[in-house]
C-alpha cells in the first residue's frame, strides 16, 4: 500500500511539474495547436 501511494505522489509531482515547465517553453497546447490568425491573450 505504501508503494502505491509513494506511485501516485510522484505521478502527480511530475504532472504537476511538467505543466509548468512546457507552458514556460511555450510547449501548451494552446501555443502549439493555433495558428498565426488567432490571438491568445
Amino acid at each position: 500500500m505504501k508503494a502505491m501511494m509513494m506511485g501516485f505522489a510522484a505521478m502527480i509531482v511530475i504532472s504537476v511539474a511538467s505543466y509548468f515547465v512546457l507552458h514556460e517553453m511555450g510547449f501548451s497546447s494552446d501555443a502549439v495547436q493555433s495558428g498565426d490568425a488567432v490571438r491568445l491573450d
